[in-house]
């Protein structure tokens, strides 16, 4: 295990009693983007919700540069390091965009908080001029740029972004993943789950495969690419089809 990673190590979940995470290992270095990959159902947002501590493990262990994080609450993660980007980009009903940005920014003095919104706007300018506008109203891009911008906000050097493409369209899509990859440049390791697959493998060189409740695949993007009967089986497995960009 290296000192300078985000790791998993033999990790159980249960929920409802039932068993949804069984013995997943996996890691993620820093300054790259690494794929989470699989079926709806095969466990993919159990797992960063866990890595994120919002969700309760059995057993197993997570740690953050060395840092051990099982067992602690979501805020105390986030301020080890680790950011969750939740599926569907949900934003903070009623508030505004700035105020989005701000309620984030509360683990910051005021001085320090300041500086990070103006940081995260930078990342998205398009922002700057829908500051006053209630976050609710914006586009469904538009709401995706605001939680990323949220999650930066905390100063992550690691990023759990659960489904960049959901509902968006194509040209957000590109967009938001030339921000990722720029987020990945600074030295910050991003697991991404993707139902495109054709995307996220375009943007990481190293991935997983997860099939109903265990990893199935722990490679490069690359061999999967040669070898899409991999990804393709896990899916069928599952009863669905592999979604394509």
């Amino acid at each position: 295990m290296a000192a300078s990673e985000l790791a998993v190590r033999n990790l159980f979940v249960d929920r409802g009693g039932r068993p949804v995470l069984r013995d997943v290992s996996i890691n993620v270095p820093p300054g790259e983007i690494t794929a989470l990959l699989g079926a709806n159902g095969a466990g993919k947002s159990t797992l960063v919700l866990t890595i994120a501590g919002v969700l309760p493990a059995l057993r197993g262990d997570i740690s953050c540069d060395g840092v051990q994080l099982l067992g602690q609450p979501a805020d105390a993660v986030r301020r080890q390091g680790v950011a969750l980007v939740l599926e569907g980009h949900p934003v903070l009903i009623g508030l505004s965009v700035r105020d989005n940005l701000a309620a984030a920014a509360l683990m910051h003095s005021r001085r320090n908080a300041e500086r990070e919104i103006e940081a995260a706007l930078e990342i998205f300018p398009e922002l700057g001029a829908r500051l006053s506008v209630p976050a609710q109203l914006l586009s469904g891009g538009q709401k995706q740029m605001v939680v990323i911008a949220q999650a930066m906000i905390a100063r992550p050097r690691y990023l759990l972004i659960d489904e960049l493409s959901f509902g968006l369209a194509p040209a957000i899509v590109s967009r938001l993943a030339e921000t990722i990859e720029a987020i990945a440049r600074r030295g910050v390791g991003i697991l991404l789950i993707e139902q495109f697959t054709t995307l996220a493998l375009s943007l990481t060189r190293r991935a997983y495969v997860m099939e109903r409740g265990t990893v199935a695949f722990a490679g490069s993007s690359d061999e999967l690419r040669q070898h899409p009967e991999i990804l393709h089986g896990a899916y069928l497995a599952s009863g669905q089809a592999a979604a394509h960009a």
